[in-house]
């Protein structure tokens, strides 16, 4: 209860900061003042985007892994990213967890990609970060991907403390990966057995759902012929999305 009230204090002092702020760029005349103003208005809402996305989740409903993680990542590129010129993509199945635990992952997710933006050295490249989520069985993969090297080993090691602690809440743990142009970091922890049977159903269903199919006209067989190597490729492009929300 205590942590639901801290949310909402510092969600409505975030507000009325934006009011603040939003009041302030109507009422100044100098155009680099104003145009100053709204960047912080767009800044600030960003940063509540994340606030929301990472609040803890009320009720004992499962969620969708994959639309928080989105959500998430949505206000991160508003606040942070998309001013450091690093974009952000996604690869996500969806996966249904309870809702305490896929706090837990959005948690470790934010901590994550900002301790990526942090310290990534991108040199000329473009920034680039993906956050992949599968699952294989009983066990849920998260990999924070990105093209940057991390000289800096000891001091990122350090400041994943945190992270470490919340992926051992999940029963889960984190190893990284390192190479001239890339740094990994996995999460990986086990579905609950409420999960497991969940996301059995949900695939079953998705394997048992009709498919709507019509018929094709005489003179159309040739051109489908000629692109079923395209669409093969492109639904399997489809089955693994790596495009932002």
């Amino acid at each position: 209860m205590l942590l639901h009230e801290l949310n909402r204090r510092v969600s409505n002092g975030v507000a009325f900061a934006i009011d603040l702020v939003s009041a302030a760029a109507i009422r100044v005349e100098a155009t680099e003042a104003k145009r100053a103003l709204s960047d912080v208005v767009e800044l600030l809402h960003g940063y509540a985007d994340v606030h929301r996305a990472l609040a803890m989740p009320a009720g004992d409903t499962l969620i969708h892994a994959a639309t928080s993680i989105r959500k998430l990542g949505g206000g991160m590129r508003r606040a942070v990213l998309d001013r450091m010129n690093i974009q952000l993509a996604f690869a996500t199945q969806s996966i249904a967890l309870q809702p305490e635990r896929c706090w837990h992952l959005a948690l470790i997710v934010h901590e994550l990609v900002m301790h990526a933006a942090r310290h990534a050295c991108f040199d000329a490249r473009p920034g680039q970060i993906k956050i992949k989520l599968t699952r294989n069985g009983a066990l849920v993969n998260c990999v924070i991907l990105d093209n940057g090297s991390r000289p800096a080993r000891d001091v990122s090691d350090r400041e994943l403390r945190i992270a470490r602690d919340i992926a051992r809440a999940l029963g889960g743990r984190i190893e990284q990966g390192f190479g001239t142009e890339f740094t990994s970091i996995v999460l990986s922890f086990p579905l609950t057995k409420r999960e497991r049977d969940a996301n059995w159903t949900i695939a079953t269903r998705r394997i048992k759902a009709p498919r709507r199919t019509r018929a094709i006209a005489p003179n159309a067989a040739a051109l489908v012929s000629r692109q079923t190597a395209d669409a093969l490729g492109g639904l399997l492009t489809l089955s693994h999305p790596t495009d932002a929300p």
